[in-house]
């Protein structure tokens, strides 16, 4: 597939050891400074780019995970004590589904932190 034409950019001013840290980067990701800088921007939270209906596929697909999961421990934490009436589960079902899209967006973001190096190169730490 052909890389979209990019005709716009993005500049700053760093410091001589933030750009050797930031070369380092790129070079331990075997890519060009450019492309690993593009790399960064375009994967920080909140930034999504038309179109892309597999982050979005992904993102609906994981909270939609930890709706059941939610669900699933609290029917079996609520298991021993009896059966559950129609409103309870009702009541169980709407907590999952509203929690869902918050938690799955705070997964995404601490799997962020935890994947993208500082600009040291060390791991960041959550």
């Amino acid at each position: 597939m052909k890389a979209p034409l990019r005709t716009k950019s993005i500049g700053t001013k760093v410091s001589e050891e933030e750009f050797a840290a930031l070369e380092e980067c790129a070079r331990q990701a075997d890519m060009t400074l450019s492309e690993w800088v593009r790399a960064a921007l375009l994967s920080a939270p909140g930034v999504e780019l038309p179109g892309d209906e597999a982050a979005l596929a992904g993102r609906v697909t994981l909270a939609e995970v930890l709706a059941l999961r939610t669900l699933f421990l609290n029917l079996q934490f609520r298991q021993g004590q009896g059966p559950l009436t129609e409103v309870e589960m009702r009541g169980l079902i709407e907590r999952a589904d509203g929690v869902k899209v918050e938690r799955a967006r705070e997964r995404l973001e601490a799997a962020r932190r935890e994947a993208r190096p500082d600009v040291t190169g060390e791991e960041a730490k959550p």
